[in-house]
């Protein structure tokens, strides 16, 4: 228990961990789906103190990961031409495609920009109107809305070297296919907060409803973790799947309708190519023909190159839950984070970043 020792409030968090303990009375196999989600449990030490008959496995829950090396091939192609900056989030500069990564890009001389926002890469075409500056959106619901405020931007201050390569993807469409796989045989998700907070606690609903699987959406403390597996063990052992939620501070029933309604303005539902999952109806989000000017893929004729994953990396069935990353036979030998194979282990949601950082199973 060495990080939850560590937690400021023992008195909050140790009475929890007894509490856990007996609300087992069944075998319990969840998916925790958000990325901040896996590297919560492993720093707070949460794993390390499941009780037995409680397991966890990750999900696709981290955009980096789930971005297919097709897609990282195209970044990385249009990042080559000339006039166009990239902007992009830190976690994607150093994710592998098949022949290499925006890092190397970057280092023969490709003008790739780390920002923190999209609208930072908006500030950026201001400042280098001779560029164009494409932000490359990948990313869940969570960041959607401020992409989508960005265009709204960029459309009524008229700044015409912006634009956006949309990978946006939908949480709820790759859960869909993986609970229809007999083999992966889950019980409850432990539902993700920051996506939750834009498209509600409802949307888990049709989870309890199609497959019987508990649902309980929680926040990344210690304590919100521990509560969210209680609740979720309870669910299990009593027989009573439904959708709880104890991150009321952050995550309502139907969620953020005016985020929803903005990103319905700017993007529309398209198929999308998942790492490990394939291409998933409807599962991704372009931008729609009103706003083309700011669509990179339209505006550059960007093509998707067919590319294959990389040769014994696993990633694609660790997304699914199908396995662990130490029984990766390149986890820690050939894939490190200084010379990552996969994305899962070069992100900072990645599973296989917090096996390597905080423990192994």
């Amino acid at each position: 228990m060495k990080y939850v020792d560590e937690y400021r409030d023992r008195s909050l968090v140790e009475p929890l961990v007894a509490e856990l303990a007996k609300s087992v009375s069944r075998p319990a196999r969840i998916m925790e789906v958000c990325g901040t989600h896996t590297m919560a449990i492993f720093r707070s030490g949460v794993r390390s103190i499941l009780p037995e008959g409680l397991e966890i496995v990750s999900g696709p829950g981290c955009p980096v990961c789930v971005t297919s090396a097709s897609h990282m091939d195209a970044f990385i192609g249009m990042a080559d031409l000339p006039n166009v900056r990239v902007s992009i989030f830190g976690d994607l500069f150093r994710v592998p495609g098949s022949r290499g990564s925006l890092a190397n890009a970057s280092s023969r001389g490709a003008k790739v920009d780390i920002v923190y926002s999209p609208v930072d890469a908006l500030e950026c075409a201001k400042q280098n109107p001779r560029d164009l500056v494409v932000f490359l959106g990948v990313g869940f619901e969570t960041t959607t809305p401020g992409i989508a405020a960005t265009i709204l931007a960029a459309h009524r201050e008229k700044v015409e070297n912006f634009c956006v390569f949309s990978t946006q993807k939908v949480i709820p469409g790759p859960l869909e296919v993986l609970m229809q796989d007999p083999e992966l045989k889950i019980n409850g998700l432990l539902c993700p907060g920051h996506v939750s907070a834009i498209i509600g606690a409802g949307a888990y609903q049709p989870f309890v409803d199609n497959y019987g699987l508990a649902c309980v959406v929680a926040g990344f403390e210690p304590a919100d973790l521990l509560k969210g597996l209680i609740m979720l063990a309870r669910q299990i052992g009593e027989g009573r799947p439904r959708v709880e939620n104890i991150y009321p501070r952050a995550v309502s029933w139907e969620g953020n309708r005016r985020a929803m309604a903005m990103v319905d303005e700017i993007f529309e539902p398209v198929d999308m190519q998942w790492r490990g999952l394939g291409v998933l109806p409807q599962s991704g989000l372009a931008i729609r023909d009103k706003y083309a000017t700011f669509d990179a893929q339209k505006r550059l004729a960007i093509a998707i190159p067919e590319a294959e994953e990389a040769k014994g990396c696993l990633c694609g069935q660790i997304l699914k839950g199908q396995t662990i990353p130490t029984r990766c036979p390149l986890f820690d030998t050939r894939c490190t984070p200084g010379t990552p194979v996969g994305p899962c282990m070069v992100s900072s949601e990645g599973t296989c970043a917090a096996y390597h950082k905080y423990g192994r199973d």
